[in-house]
């Protein structure tokens, strides 16, 4: 089975939704995103983790994880030392079993080639897939080839989406939906819209799959309304700003680990 589907059977029965860290690979270098996923699994704060693939192209990514994406872009990170690096630790000492989908733009899989990507992301234990550029319209392609590798196709639906194309995104993705919890980018935010409990009510009448919402997620209030009613909970912009400023004022990485975890934490004993 996979890792996706089992968290989110495991997860029913104990009647919480998962907490799924973001994260820029490659920012402020490789070893430390392997070391946060690895702390916050080892220490049980996170359930699944996005790791977000740097593209010089932002889709709806905000300034903070457009910023990290160029960090990473400059230093020379690529697909395959992420992959490898994701696979180390799916092998390691104590291998991570939470599952990990990679954030990432179509043109990245274009160019790698559909079959070869999707081989090369089974092989490094990746679960899942998220690639926010590629229309619902063009996406049945790959979503039959990552389901002859058992990887999901996770696609995301916005407040603005019409509920006929909602269906039709609904019906082509596999694992979890996405469900992008404010009209525009990604980033902090203060307060969340008050329309995304009626939304998500909606789209569970439509759907059996689990759904995830995300988008402006950064704080414990966040986290305890959204709780009852999410099945996961999708925190990025918070965490890579932090990831960032804790590495720009000098901390060493354990130092940046232990800062992200004891963030992570006030999130998860939110719930």
């Amino acid at each position: 089975m996979n890792r996706i589907d089992a968290l989110f059977a495991r997860l029913q029965q104990e009647n919480r939704p998962a907490l799924m860290p973001f994260l820029t690979a490659g920012d402020p270098d490789l070893e430390t995103t392997a070391s946060i996923i690895q702390n916050l699994a080892d220490e049980g704060l996170a359930d699944m983790f996005e790791i977000g693939v740097p593209y010089s192209d932002p889709i709806a990514d905000g300034p903070v994880i457009a910023a990290s994406y160029n960090r990473a872009l400059l230093k020379g990170i690529h697909v395959d030392q992420i992959l490898a690096k994701l696979n180390e630790l799916r092998t390691g000492a104590k291998p991570v079993q939470a599952p990990f989908v990679t954030m990432l733009s179509y043109a990245i899989v274009h160019r790698i080639g559909v079959k070869a990507y999707l081989d090369q992301a089974e092989a490094a234990g990746v679960d899942g897939l998220i690639v926010p550029d590629l229309p619902v319209e063009e996406a049945a392609g790959l979503l039959e080839l990552a389901t002859e590798r058992g990887l999901k196709l996770i696609q995301l639906i916005t407040p603005t989406t019409p509920r006929d194309r909602a269906l039709a995104i609904a019906n082509s993705t596999t694992g979890f939906i996405y469900y992008v919890s404010v009209a525009g980018i990604t980033g902090e935010r203060r307060d969340l819209p008050p329309d995304i409990q009626d939304n998500v009510s909606w789209l569970r009448q439509q759907t059996d799959l689990p759904i995830c919402i995300g988008f402006g997620i950064s704080e414990p209030e966040h986290v305890k309304l959204l709780a009852p009613f999410a099945d996961g909970l999708i925190v990025g912009s918070a965490i890579v700003r932090r990831v960032h400023s804790a590495a720009e004022s000098g901390a060493d990485q354990s130092s940046v680990v232990h800062q992200i975890r004891d963030y992570v934490k006030t999130l998860r004993n939110s719930i």
